[in-house]
């Protein structure tokens, strides 16, 4: 394996086990032990710690989980350039590894979050453009819906859109990314869409713009 081959081996793994630190886990232990994975839905992440914990709790899960996306998409491809490792695929590639750490974390048994909030983060890092695009779908999903995972779902479609129509740079590898971190987080949305098929999806009612 060439020098180049392994400084990017090694930074994705590394962005993998920078996902892989579950911001409500962590914030859960700092407040004596709390695993949300047992509350509300079971999920690890910023929407469920709101509805379980409250808002200064969800705020530091957020917060973790937006950093670690930021991190693993302009920190360590950065770092890794000492090893000559091209900068076009890397960044791509060290957040689809961050979210994928996420969902499936090694440090907390492979049960995470949904990877919203690391893709927001990454793409803070990667294409600021496009994540205000993805925010306003997000937003505007969530005020006529009130559904927070369906919003998340179209957000997350609307990126690959954005990145071909705008053609954002690098093109090809934001394409590739845009196109997996879309199809991995309508697949964490599956219990999501179950929900909403029976009837039962809880809406986010102070966000929901017909209450």
């Amino acid at each position: 394996m060439s020098v180049s081959a392994l400084g990017a081996a090694v930074a994705v793994l590394a962005a993998y086990l920078l996902g892989s630190v579950s911001g409500a886990l962590l914030v859960g232990r700092l407040r004596g032990g709390i695993d949300i994975r047992t509350l509300g839905s079971g999920n690890a992440g910023g929407t469920n710690a709101l509805r379980t914990q409250g808002p200064w709790f969800a705020l530091g899960v957020i917060a973790i989980d937006l950093g670690k996306g930021w991190l693993a998409a302009a920190s360590l491809p950065a770092l890794a350039l000492r090893f000559g490792v091209s900068q076009e695929w890397l960044p791509a590639a060290c957040a689809f590894a961050a979210m994928a750490g996420h969902v499936w974390p090694v440090w907390h048994g492979f049960r995470g979050g949904k990877g919203a909030a690391t893709l927001v983060g990454a793409l803070l890092a990667l294409a600021p453009a496009a994540l205000a695009v993805v925010l306003v779908a997000w937003l505007l999903t969530a005020i006529t819906s009130g559904f927070v995972g369906l919003a998340s779902m179209v957000a997350a479609i609307v990126l690959p859109l954005y990145v071909w129509l705008a053609r954002v740079a690098p093109f090809a590898p934001m394409c590739a990314f845009g196109i997996a971190a879309a199809l991995l987080v309508i697949h964490t949305h599956r219990a999501n869409i179950a929900r909403m098929r029976a009837g039962t999806e809880p809406r986010a009612r102070r966000l929901w713009l017909f209450r």
